[in-house]
């Protein structure tokens, strides 16, 4: 999948799926080379698909080719560039500074773990790049994509074993 940036709008993407383009938010730093925890960034480059969470609470379990997980109430991630955890999921409570993963809202009800700053980690080139809802208006995210609901479900059955998305200035 193919994620450009909107003509004009830089916090927002047209993805190319086998069967049309679809409507995504990007990070409020638009589209960056080289990214920065923090920055609002959305990083430049290919991101494979890692595994899948969901709310079993909320959504039903996606049929993907990918390790797929229900979000526990204690699942968080870790985005604290000096911690030995960083960019890692982390169990809550957690000492450091950490993304709650159950939401109360619905942005992480379907979430894509993509494979940026993980193998190996670096220390402050930002974390917790992900595929999930969008908020209505596609207004900004942190750094992830995101997509309304009937997109995301497009995207999942469309998603391939060693897939992922490419992600283009």
């Amino acid at each position: 999948m193919i994620v450009r940036r909107a003509p004009g709008r830089p916090t927002e993407a047209r993805v190319q799926l086998a069967h049309g383009i679809r409507r995504a938010a990007l990070g409020y730093g638009g589209i960056k080379p080289l990214k920065r925890e923090g920055d609002g960034g959305t990083p430049i480059g290919c991101l494979p698909v890692r595994r899948v969470l969901y709310r079993a609470d909320r959504v039903p379990r996606p049929r993907v080719p990918f390790p797929v997980r229900p979000i526990r109430a204690d699942d968080g991630w870790c985005d604290d560039p000096g911690d030995r955890n960083y960019n890692r999921p982390v169990r809550c409570p957690y000492g450091q500074s950490t993304e709650t993963m159950m939401r109360a809202d619905a942005l992480y009800d379907v979430v894509l773990v993509l494979g940026y700053n993980d193998r190996p980690r670096v220390r402050g080139r930002g974390s917790a790049i992900f595929v999930h809802l969008a908020r209505p208006g596609y207004t900004p995210t942190e750094g992830c994509i995101a997509f309304s609901y009937k997109d995301l479900r497009a995207v999942l059955a469309q998603l391939r074993a060693g897939g992922g998305f490419l992600v283009q200035p």
